[in-house]
């Protein structure tokens, strides 16, 4: 049964944050808070918890459009090839922010996932809980979100009913406040020009 750990955005408790962080280490699955929706996430370099999130979204690995969760852009490079200058420029402009900017994958990536993926999407949500959890663990942690199954709704915002929903799946639900229904604004910089494959609650300036 999962852990329901609630959290603040202003000033997370840092005990909380090592027992999260704790659990991710050891596999766990977690479900959190962002500037926008509900993720379910775990650390990248855990295999088979990266399998576990997939699961839940009923789909395989290697077809699987996770998003990467950094503390800032300074993993850029590790799952990257070269960005360009304009388009880090634009990152930097709009994150911390509700954006998951599509670049280049590197070759780390591939074997995260064990496919041919050739993108990945970077995000850096405008929140510190999931921030401060991504910073204490040292590196990304992969995410996606959180569907409703009410076809109304897209997305679930209310923590204890997310709770409710996969206490039984998941290691840890953080509650951080009602969730947002509306999702990141997602840019893809991975071709010649930028392309918006998804207009979110992020407004980008150029």
């Amino acid at each position: 049964m999962a852990e329901f750990l609630k959290l603040y955005n202003e000033n997370p408790n840092e005990k909380q944050i090592r027992k999260i962080v704790n659990s991710l280490q050891s596999g766990g699955v977690i479900v959190y808070p962002t500037d926008t929706v509900y993720g379910i996430g775990c650390d990248i370099f855990n295999h088979r918890a990266v399998e576990k999130v997939a699961h839940l979204k009923g789909i395989n690995v290697d077809k699987a459009n996770f998003s990467f969760i950094c503390y800032d852009l300074s993993h850029l490079s590790d799952f990257t090839k070269q960005v360009d200058t304009s388009v880090y420029k634009l990152m930097k402009k709009h994150l911390p922010g509700p954006f998951t900017f599509i670049l280049d994958a590197n070759n780390n990536v591939p074997k995260i996932f064990k496919s041919k993926k050739k993108t990945v999407g970077i995000r850096i949500p405008d929140n510190n809980i999931i921030r401060e959890i991504v910073k204490e663990l040292g590196n990304p942690i992969v995410s996606t979100s959180i569907h409703d199954d009410d076809e109304i709704l897209d997305y679930m915002t209310d923590p204890e009913l997310i709770y409710e929903k996969y206490k039984k799946d998941v290691d840890i639900v953080i509650d951080g406040g009602y969730g947002n229904n509306n999702p990141s604004t997602v840019v893809d910089c991975s071709g010649a020009d930028l392309v918006i494959l998804r207009q979110g609650i992020g407004v980008l300036e150029i």
